[in-house]
């Protein structure tokens, strides 16, 4: 070990232990990626939020809802997760009562398509948060990794030195405390947007889940 007087960031991260840096060098990858998945789940749940506000309001305008299933079906990747449910539910409506079918049997097909397309676009909705999650909940200890590594070598160096003094000792430690730093640096941002985007998830599932019920009802009465 060998002390510096400069203690600037990027001087204590060069003179950190290669253990240490190989590190910090993991938790700045870290935060990158959830600094990237972050910026594009936001960006994913904000336009899901649009196209889902706009399609509801489509389909309670009151028209006819075999031309709106024409309309989703030729732009379903531009209409939006509730509009492809809908499309699904519909397309299965059609072909049951083009095929005679009656009663419950009538309601069953749209019922688990629709369920299935739900299923579908949640978990589209939900990738990459389990990264997020774990980000959160493992990057500190990861930089107390580095911590403990970095503080270990900086007094194994000490033993080499015929008196111990504070200037000799402060170098090291603070080498091994920018790991726990650059941890909590990752660790943080995805913490928070894992539950801020779990919240904004919840809120759409259950627009899902509540359009779904109404759509069937809607069909229920067309077929009495």
């Amino acid at each position: 070990m060998q002390a510096t007087n400069d203690m600037s960031l990027l001087s204590l991260i060069s003179h950190a232990s290669v253990p240490v840096q190989l590190i910090m060098l993991m938790l700045l990858g870290i935060s990158i990626m959830s600094w990237t998945y972050i910026f594009a789940k936001r960006m994913a749940i904000k336009r899901a939020h649009t196209q889902t506000r706009r399609f509801e309001d489509d389909f309670w305008s009151g028209g006819d809802l075999s031309m709106l299933q024409q309309a989703v079906a030729s732009r379903r990747d531009e209409q939006g997760a509730l509009a492809r449910i809908f499309d699904a539910g519909m397309t299965e409506f059609l072909k049951a009562r083009r095929g005679n079918a009656g009663g419950d049997a009538l309601l069953d097909g749209p019922r688990r398509a629709m369920r299935a397309a739900y299923q579908r676009e949640m978990d589209a909705l939900e990738s990459h948060l389990n990264f997020l999650a774990s980000a959160g909940s493992v990057s500190p200890y990861i930089g107390l990794l580095g911590t403990v590594w970095g503080i270990m070598h900086a007094f194994i160096g000490l033993s080499n030195m015929q008196q111990a003094t504070l200037a000799s000792v402060a170098p090291g430690i603070a080498e091994a405390l920018i790991a726990t730093a650059i941890g909590l640096f990752a660790a943080i941002p995805a913490v928070v947007a894992y539950n801020r985007f779990t919240n904004d998830i919840d809120r759409i599932s259950i627009r899902f889940d509540s359009f779904v019920d109404e759509f069937l009802n809607i069909l229920q009465r067309q077929v009495r």
